[in-house]
């Protein structure tokens, strides 16, 4: 789809974080201006701020997955109060997918290695833990940052439920997927990949899960056909943890474009949810903001026009028109 200057200049007069995508992916901008302010997120806006907030030991906010000191029975831990976002692995998440050199954060993996210590079972921080997501966090986060993941990559094949994908509550005795768990877990698996070239088995078990994803069409039960429930089509940046058609449309591209292939034809309804909540002004709103503590907000409230919200959206309408 093409934007109109008016749009393409607002969705540009924005943080680094999200400009230089918008150069690269949108404003087809060359590469040494995209590069350019690309490098600017180490020094300036959201990425400068995150970095200085981290601790002397590697960590952010003392933890891995949540801050020290949380109170796993307290108000904040309670169901609908959310999470807190500030520490380690939501942190690394963030810089992660804004595109912040790895060089920034010389050094963190191996204090990472040396000081960080999950809450689930106080094991070493780059061996992972037993949640698929939190392990597919640390994947792609180790493989960015140079550690040594490569036993936590051989995780993944082993933990993969039967009907294809995984679930977070499978060591509760869950045994069916969860389109949530397997969204972020595939998108871990790339990240692996396209920073380490990944392996055979890793690669057969994020197609096999893409296709337990696209079985659904991304929003639909298998069963009974109706939805998965009315959240699947509510977009809401940051991403987190939380599966949209529009995240999840999000990573098909990123895979599609890793693995040389043409869209799928099954993900044509879910580009359609996309294409709907066009405002007619191009701008996609902020429609949910996950709760839970941050460190400072990146984007608007609910009912505004999101610039990422609109880059996210366009892009994925930009790459699947192409191939049409």
């Amino acid at each position: 789809m093409a934007l109109d200057r008016a749009l393409l200049d607002w969705l540009l007069d924005s943080d680094p974080a999200l400009r230089w995508q918008v150069e690269r992916d949108l404003a087809g901008a060359p590469a040494e201006v995209w590069q350019a302010t690309r490098a600017r997120v180490a020094t300036e806006g959201f990425g400068a701020q995150l970095l200085a907030l981290q601790d002397a030991d590697g960590q952010w906010a003392g933890g891995a997955y949540f801050p020290r000191g949380f109170d796993f029975d307290g108000p904040e831990a309670q169901p609908g109060a959310g999470q807190p976002w500030t520490a380690t692995t939501w942190t690394l998440n963030t810089l992660r997918d804004w595109g912040l050199d790895a060089g920034a954060l010389a050094g963190t993996a191996d204090k990472l290695q040396a000081n960080g210590r999950w809450e689930y079972n106080d094991g070493p921080y780059w061996d992972g833990e037993v949640d698929c997501c939190i392990n597919a966090f640390t994947l792609a986060n180790g493989a960015w940052l140079g550690a040594d993941v490569t036993a936590l990559a051989a995780w993944f094949p082993e933990h993969r439920l039967p009907d294809g994908g995984w679930n977070c509550e499978w060591v509760e005795g869950s045994t069916r997927s969860s389109v949530h768990s397997t969204l972020n877990t595939v998108k871990g698996l790339l990240a692996y990949e396209a920073a380490t070239g990944g392996d055979d088995a890793l690669r057969a078990a994020r197609h096999a899960a893409e296709e337990y994803l696209l079985e659904r069409r991304l929003l639909r039960r298998v069963t009974t056909g109706e939805t998965l429930g009315p959240w699947v089509t509510v977009f809401s940046y940051p991403f987190r943890w939380r599966f949209s058609t529009l995240n999840a449309l999000d990573h098909f591209r990123a895979a599609s474009l890793h693995d040389g292939t043409a869209p799928d034809a099954r993900l044509a309804e879910a580009v359609d949810t996309v294409r709907a909540a066009r405002q007619p002004d191009g701008t996609w709103l902020q429609e949910h903001r996950l709760p839970g503590r941050a460190w400072f907000e990146v984007d608007v409230s609910p009912g505004e026009p999101s610039r990422w919200l609109t880059f996210h959206a366009a892009r994925v309408l930009a790459w699947w028109d192409g191939a049409a």
